[in-house]
C-alpha cells in the first residue's frame, strides 16, 4: 500500500540493509507495527550482504500490509546504471557480487523483472510539511528548495557534505525542514534540529563501530535498533 505520507500518523523511516534479511525481520518485529504506521525505507536494500534477493521479496510483501516509501539508494542506482550500460566495474567494487550470489545469476541481467520494476520505482526524495526524506542527503549550504532547483535527482543518494564536523558541530543548516537520510555508516544515530542520520553500518558487523539496523520513529525521534544477525 502506497500513498502519500501524512504527519497525521506515526512515520518510521529504516536505514540501510544492504542484503541483511534476518536483522531486517527482527527489526520489524521489535517495532510492533500498527496497521496505520507509514514506513519509509531509505535505500540500499541491495549489495554487500548475502541475501540482496530475499530482502526485495520480503519488502514486497510489507508493501502489501503496510503503508512503505521506498527511496532510491546510490546502490540501486548503481545496479540501474549497470543495466544501462553493462559497464559493471562501479557496481561490482561496491558489493555487486553478492547480489550474483543472492539471485545466483551469472551476470545479473536476468534477475526478475519485478526486482527490477521495483528499483527503477524507488523515489530520489520524499516530503513532509517537517521532513525531508533522502538516502544520501542534500547540500546543507542551499535552502531545500534550491537544492531540488539546482542539483540533480541522483545527487541525493551520493551527498555526504552535511555530516562533515562543522556541520555537525554547529548544527548548521539552511534547510527549512528536518533531513532524515542515511547512506554514510556511523557508529550511532545523530539526532539533530535538522539532521536525522540512521546509517549504522548493519552489514559492517565484523567492525566494532557498526553492526546495527536502525530505524527511527516520527515525530517522537525515538530510535530502535537490532545488532546484526544475519550469517
Amino acid at each position: 500500500m502506497v500513498d502519500t505520507l501524512t504527519e497525521k500518523k506515526r512515520i518510521i523511516a529504516i536505514g540501510d540493509i544492504h542484503g541483511c534479511l534476518y536483522s531486517l525481520q527482527r527489526l520489524i518485529e521489535k517495532l510492533e507495527l500498527q496497521e496505520t504506521d507509514q514506513l519509509v525505507f531509505l535505500g540500499d536494500y541491495i549489495d554487500r550482504g548475502t541475501h540482496s534477493k530475499e530482502v526485495i521479496d520480503y519488502l514486497l510483501e510489507l508493501r502489501e500490509q503496510y503503508h512503505c516509501s521506498f527511496l532510491m539508494g546510490n546502490h540501486e542506482q548503481m545496479f540501474l546504471d549497470y543495466l544501462e550500460t553493462h559497464e559493471s566495474s562501479l557496481w561490482l567494487r561496491n558489493g555487486g557480487l553478492a547480489v550474483l550470489e543472492s539471485y545466483n545469476s551469472k551476470d545479473g541481467l536476468d534477475l526478475p523483472e519485478q526486482h527490477i520494476a521495483f528499483m527503477k520505482s524507488c523515489k530520489y526524495h520524499i516530503e513532509t510539511e517537517h521532513y525531508f526524506f533522502a538516502h544520501g542527503g542534500i547540500d546543507p549550504e542551499m535552502t531545500i528548495k534550491d537544492n531540488l532547483r539546482y542539483m540533480k535527482p541522483e545527487d541525493y543518494c551520493w551527498m555526504r557534505t552535511h555530516l562533515r564536523s562543522n556541520h555537525l558541530e554547529n548544527n548548521r543548516y539552511n534547510w527549512e525542514k528536518t533531513l532524515v537520510c542515511g547512506h554514510t555508516p556511523l557508529s550511532r544515530p545523530v539526532v539533530l534540529e535538522k539532521l536525522i542520520a540512521i546509517d549504522t553500518g548493519c552489514v559492517y558487523k565484523d567492525n566494532s563501530s557498526f553492526g546495527w539496523l536502525s530505524a527511527v520513529i516520527l515525530p517522537e525521534r525515538r530510535i530502535v535498533q537490532t545488532e546484526n544477525i544475519d550469517s
